[in-house]
């Protein structure tokens, strides 16, 4: 699902992410202009309602990038990555009132380029977890996910504890129709992340280490969400 375009980013971050795939005929409520260069991360408007929020971003750097929405702490609200130079990719999540960061990152490494948006209107709440997941990342593979399943409806809290010596690692969650459900990004040795997700539907899905050839070296496995 992902070609293997090294990327790093903050580590040890708690991470929650809605990161959808649309066209232009399922746009959010709002739509946002990003324009990413080499030097530069160009977002009109900064200023927008409450609601489902589509950030339309183009690529007129020379090298490939991604584009990421910080909240507060730091937390990932949606991102997109391998966007080539000259090309175009969209991606929608639900924001809450409050101030984000968007971030380019050119190179698709380091903390990126950010501008600041404002958010008018009620802060969103995050669904409470009916379970946590306690698992470990180390080189190269997952410890906790054996036997792991889950039921149509449930939502789970996924901690990742990163336990190798030198490399960062993540923890993507991909749904049965390929879109990213959620992930923990780049996670520093030592440090932990979380993210809490809500499995709408029943299905297999993926998880994987997104950081360069670490899946294909194992750190990727399949578990099963039932109807409920």
């Amino acid at each position: 699902m992902r070609t293997t375009f090294p990327k790093v980013a903050l580590g040890g971050v708690a991470l929650l992410v809605l990161t959808v795939g649309c066209t232009s005929k399922d746009k959010g409520q709002n739509s946002v202009a990003v324009t990413a260069t080499d030097s530069a991360c160009e977002v009109a408007p900064t200023q927008l309602p409450s609601g489902l929020t589509t950030f339309v971003v183009t690529n007129k750097g020379g090298d490939v990038t991604e584009v990421y929405v910080y909240g507060e702490d730091d937390k990932v609200m949606g991102e997109v990555e391998n966007i080539g130079p000259g090309t175009s990719r969209d991606f929608t999540v639900d924001l809450g009132g409050g101030s984000y960061d968007v971030a380019c990152k050119p190179g698709q490494k380091g903390d990126g380029i950010r501008t600041e948006i404002t958010v008018s209107g009620t802060a969103t709440t995050q669904a409470a977890a009916e379970r946590s997941v306690a698992v470990e990342g180390y080189d190269f593979g997952y410890h906790g996910m054996m036997g792991f399943s889950a039921t149509a409806g449930e939502t789970v809290e996924f901690t990742l504890t990163n336990t190798a010596t030198d490399v960062q690692h993540e923890f993507e969650v991909t749904g049965p129709d390929g879109t990213v459900l959620g992930e923990i990004g780049p996670t520093d040795p030592g440090k932990t992340g979380t993210v809490v997700l809500t499995f709408s539907r029943p299905g297999t899905y993926v998880y994987e280490c997104g950081i360069s050839d670490h899946a294909d070296k194992g750190m990727k496995g399949e578990f099963t969400v039932s109807a409920a």
